[in-house]
């Protein structure tokens, strides 16, 4: 009996011990408008000092490279959900790191596609260390990621990264780091004239909006495509679905996901190169239909090759020479991760569990064509009112997920009180982010798109 109550003492106390340090560590959610903020003015202050694009010397050189990074090992899964960091045992098709590198005699930049979950931030400071090795900067490159829930994960240090990405190891990072410069090195060796094609076509049967079943969704096709006067092309294609067909864990597959299926139909297609990715994935999802996830891969996919290969028909390429790319450091309101509506965790916790990484938005123009890419899981909802605004300018508008930086969520403000997965698990900087977020990204538009 005195032992039992020693079991129970001992019980209470650390319970109470618990209690004590989530109530000492809780503060209220901070809702100041985000336009009377120190964060909203320090970005304001890097905005105004952003350069103004150089003007061309010649008109636009392209080249392109794909480089296969499958490691001969197993890596964890990044993805989330059944998967928790568990390592894949099959390779269902390869994982690739695809550059295409653009120049204009005063510009060069390289456009960056990785066949993985997102662009890890671990990554991301391997390369402005080592991009100088391969004649770039970071302020040249451009990136984004396809979003497969079933790639390769272990990039990602700390709790949070674990949970997201499986165990961390140095040696996946320093793959996919590799990967990234040959790409970037193969494609900048062989520059060729080319001239610029953009078409867009709908594909509403293909994408849902996840958060809310009658929510706007957008549905747009985007496709950039360069064309070399001997024939050859490359193209960009970028969609607002999720990359989560594959679902099950047993097998536990290495994939691409969808988008692989529809980078190999376009390459097939068109003899040429391809690579995708993510467009403003962060409320919508893909259509599955057939029964197995196979058919259901090639649903989507295959409706999507035939979608783009129309509108390629029908899009004209002409000659260009505008070229440029804009960096801006985002300075965000303190971590907001939420207990309850009202009350949050302070921010020291979140960023000891997480990390403590800078977030950017990266704004590029080629040609008519101004793609915007973002930290995090932006809203296909946000995305929509972005493009109606560039669209009154003459402009064509790709916005993309994951250009290095993460943050989580970023959702249209008037979801931010739902306790759903989008707007609580995930938002991690508090209220007002939507707004903050697509104010900065028609700023970065106007400004890259200068004359």
């Amino acid at each position: 009996m005195k032992l039992l109550r020693r079991f129970v003492f001992v019980i209470l106390a650390v319970v109470g011990l618990l209690a004590l340090f989530i109530a000492a560590n809780l503060i209220p959610v901070d809702d100041t408008p985000y336009a009377q903020t120190d964060f909203y003015r320090q970005t304001m202050d890097r905005l105004a000092r952003l350069p103004t694009p150089t003007p061309a010397k010649q008109g636009l050189r392209a080249g392109w490279a794909k480089v296969n990074m499958t490691p001969d090992f197993t890596t964890p899964t990044g993805g989330y959900g059944v998967r928790r960091g568990k390592h894949w045992s099959t390779v269902h098709d390869s994982i690739y790191a695809r550059a295409t590198v653009v120049d204009n005699g005063s510009v060069r930049v390289a456009l960056v596609a990785l066949d993985l979950l997102i662009v890890p931030p671990t990554v991301v400071e391997a390369l402005k260390r080592r991009l100088p090795e391969v004649g770039f900067t970071w302020e040249q490159v451009y990136m984004g990621a396809i979003h497969s829930h079933n790639s390769l994960g272990g990039w990602a240090p700390g709790l949070v990264g674990t949970l997201i990405a499986g165990s961390y190891e140095e040696r996946i990072v320093a793959l996919i780091t590799n990967s990234v410069l040959n790409a970037i090195r193969v494609a900048n060796g062989d520059l060729q004239p080319v001239s610029v094609a953009y078409t867009e076509t709908a594909a509403p049967e293909m994408v849902y909006n996840r958060l809310h079943n009658e929510g706007p969704e957008d549905d747009r096709v985007r496709v950039l495509q360069l064309r070399q006067a001997a024939g050859k092309t490359a193209t960009l294609a970028s969609f607002a679905a999720h990359s989560t067909i594959i679902n099950s864990d047993v097998p536990q597959w290495l994939s691409r996901d969808w988008p692989g299926v529809l980078v190999d139909n376009l390459e097939k297609r068109t003899g040429g190169f391809a690579m995708y990715m993510a467009g403003a994935v962060g409320s919508m999802g893909p259509t599955e239909q057939g029964e197995t996830e196979d058919a259901q891969l090639h649903f989507i996919a295959d409706s999507l090759t035939t979608k783009i290969s129309t509108a390629l028909t029908q899009a004209p390429a002409r000659p260009d020479s505008a070229l440029a790319l804009l960096t801006l450091p985002l300075t965000l309101r303190d971590a907001h991760v939420r207990v309850s509506d009202g009350w949050r965790l302070r921010p020291w916790l979140f960023l000891k569990l997480y990390g403590d990484y800078p977030a950017e938005m990266k704004a590029l123009r080629i040609g008519n064509t101004v793609l915007l890419g973002m930290p995090a899981d932006f809203s296909g909802e946000l995305a929509m009112q972005l493009g109606k605004t560039v669209a009154g300018r003459g402009l064509n508008l790709m916005v993309t997920s994951f250009n290095g930086g993460y943050i989580g969520y970023v959702t249209p403000d008037a979801y931010y009180h739902e306790t759903r997965y989008e707007t609580r698990d995930m938002n991690w900087f508090g209220p007002q982010m939507g707004a903050y977020f697509t104010e900065f990204g028609d700023r970065m538009v106007q400004k890259v798109a200068q004359p």
